[in-house]
């Protein structure tokens, strides 16, 4: 039950609806325990006629049509709060279901790329869904039926030992062995329930990632091989499914048998002292057997309410391992300033934990506001670790990144990254209208604002001649667009809300030259006093750029304008030919 106890917190939140379905509950379980009483007092009467201690048969009518409707009454009164009970229990934990999925997406949110490099979505998306559901089903149905059995169990037994203590000792006999057989089935549940939940994440990672890739999987034709992989690992999960389900099927006919058990010692040891007459009559035996049968579905439920504690147990510790992780980048300062936008770089070097790769070695470089930036260089060389860097997607592990003269991890991490619009390499778009995915970067655009982006970024066109226009619902991630349109929505998508430093990370390689260079254009036009950082593999973006650097296995090799570099043999001019031959050819 320990990693159950993150819980407590969402409990003390609700506690007084908890303390109240306590209440209803007990009074559930009061009026339930008149039935047998009434029961028991109706067949001490038939009792006392045969017996010819009542002579006459209306006094008996008379006593059975009043237990009757007592019966009918109290009964009635049992459903009624016992519809209050889950009404009270069942809602709570939905809150705490909601509270719960709101924290683990938060902290989702909250921790660094680092931790989705080391983690599938599939896990994930099992965690924030299926763990939390079980979770649910401790914190709602566990709870409720726990405190249902712990009530009835109080009431009836203080009940039947005030009737009859000797009887009442050798009914529960059983329960001993139950309690014991329930402890050894727990912890066998608690080890499968571990393995069952780690299977699924598995197949949720699966599945997850057969769909996102599934025009791949088309284009090379191995469906089938996927479908045999898939196959595999789903009789795999069944295996430890059934074997889970095999432990959890111990529990039923255990309990009944235990519970007829105490039938039988009820009516043997019950008529036994009715014979001797230490049982004034035979109500109490009835009385006693229906109590027994009332404890019937409480003691069989202790199997059930155990095997959901203990997968709760178990998914609950999967989402403390992600909640519990420490987000490795922070707000240093709840200080907040405006961005200007000149950006510095002193000796940077930086080195990726997870790959151990250095991506930067001793860059150095000084960007003032409203300038623009272009860095070229081969793949791999750290082009896209400066712009991470800059929007603080990381932390410097050397030198110093500045901005506007402070050290960028002293800047309010929201002030930093509201004034930064990203266009990144690889543009990513939601399952939602192309309106939507411009005014991503700006809830509140006007349609004028949203039409104006798309205008700057040459994608209206294109836009406008989708039979639903800007309603256009787009496929996951965007598939039914072109490369370059998904490009282009992503840059409109990062300029409608009009940031101080606009970094592309080499956004328009999917779209001709002309294109682009009718976007730059715009670009120029509207980046009045904007910083502007621009990632490419071609000169004709980077010739436009007030300073271009080129990178060379994370050091920088060549520095300056597009006429300075032109004059210096080197890459850049090497390369401007080869790009320029290329264009007459």
């Amino acid at each position: 039950m320990k990693e159950l106890q993150y819980l407590n917190k969402f409990f003390v939140k609700y506690k007084w609806k908890l303390i109240l379905g306590l209440f209803i509950t007990i009074g559930a379980r009061i009026f339930s325990l008149f039935t047998p009483q009434l029961i028991g007092d109706s067949t001490n009467v038939i009792e006392q006629y045969v017996n010819g201690e009542i002579t006459d048969i209306d006094i008996v009518k008379d006593e059975l049509l009043l237990n009757i409707g007592l019966i009918i009454g109290a009964a009635l009164m049992s459903a009624f709060l016992t519809f209050l009970m889950r009404q009270t229990f069942i809602v709570v934990s939905r809150y705490i279901e909601y509270d719960l999925k709101n924290e683990v997406f938060q902290q989702y949110h909250n921790l660094s790329l680092n931790f989705y490099k080391k983690n599938r979505t599939g896990d994930l998306m099992n965690r924030i869904s299926d763990d939390v559901s079980k979770v649910r089903m401790y914190a709602g149905p566990a709870l409720m039926y726990g405190v249902t059995t712990l009530t009835l169990f109080v009431v009836v037994i203080s009940y039947m030992f005030s009737t009859a203590p000797v009887l009442t000792l050798y009914t529960l006999i059983p329960l001993p062995v139950l309690s014991f057989a329930i402890y050894k089935l727990s912890v066998a549940i608690n080890q499968r329930s571990n393995i069952v939940q780690q299977f699924l994440s598995k197949l949720h990672t699966f599945t997850q990632e057969s769909f996102s890739g599934v025009a791949v999987i088309k284009s090379y034709g191995i469906e089938k091989m996927v479908q045999s992989d898939f196959t595999d690992l789903s009789n795999e999960s069944k295996a430890k499914n059934i074997d889970l389900v095999k432990v959890q099927a111990f529990f039923f006919p255990l309990m009944i048998l235990l519970i007829g058990l105490s039938n039988l010692l009820v009516i043997y040891i019950g008529g036994s002292r009715y014979m001797d007459g230490q049982i004034a009559n035979v109500g109490v035996i009835v009385e006693f057997l229906l109590y027994v049968n009332m404890l019937t579905w409480p003691v069989a439920s202790v199997g059930w309410i155990t095997s959901m504690v203990q997968r709760a147990e178990a998914s609950q510790k999967r989402i403390n391992e992600f909640l519990s992780e420490k987000p490795e980048i922070e707000n240093h300062t709840v200080e907040h300033h405006e961005i200007k936008g000149d950006i510095k770089f002193n000796n940077v070097t930086f080195t990726y934990d997870d790959t151990q790769i250095t991506a930067l070695k001793n860059v150095s470089f000084h960007l003032k506001q409203g300038e623009t930036l272009a860095i070229m260089g081969k793949t791999g060389s750290g082009k896209s670790t400066i712009l991470e860097l800059i929007g603080r997607l990381y932390d410097v592990q050397q030198g110093d990144v500045l901005i506007d003269g402070q050290k960028i991890a002293t800047i309010h991490l929201n002030d930093l990254r509201e004034s930064i619009g990203y266009v990144p390499q690889d543009a990513f778009l939601f399952s939602d209208t192309i309106r939507n995915n411009i005014r991503f970067g700006y809830a509140d655009a006007t349609e004028e604002e949203v039409i104006e982006a798309a205008k700057n970024a040459a994608v209206h066109n294109n836009i406008t001649d989708f039979h639903r226009g800007y309603d256009t619902i787009l496929g996951e991630r965007g598939i039914t667009l072109s490369g370059g349109q998904k490009q282009r929505i992503s840059i409109a998508r990062a300029i409608i809300k009009n940031p101080r430093i606009v970094l592309f990370d080499d956004c328009l390689s999917a779209v001709d030259t002309e294109t682009e260079e009718a976007i730059f254009e715009k670009l120029k036009e509207i980046s009045n006093k904007k910083t502007s950082i621009l990632v490419s593999h071609r000169v004709s973006s980077a010739k436009f750029a007030d300073q271009i650097i080129i990178l060379d296995q994370g050091a920088i090799i060549q520095k300056g304008s597009h006429e300075e570099l032109m004059n210096q043999d080197g890459y850049y001019r090497q390369l401007y030919q080869k790009q320029l031959s290329e264009k007459d050819y």
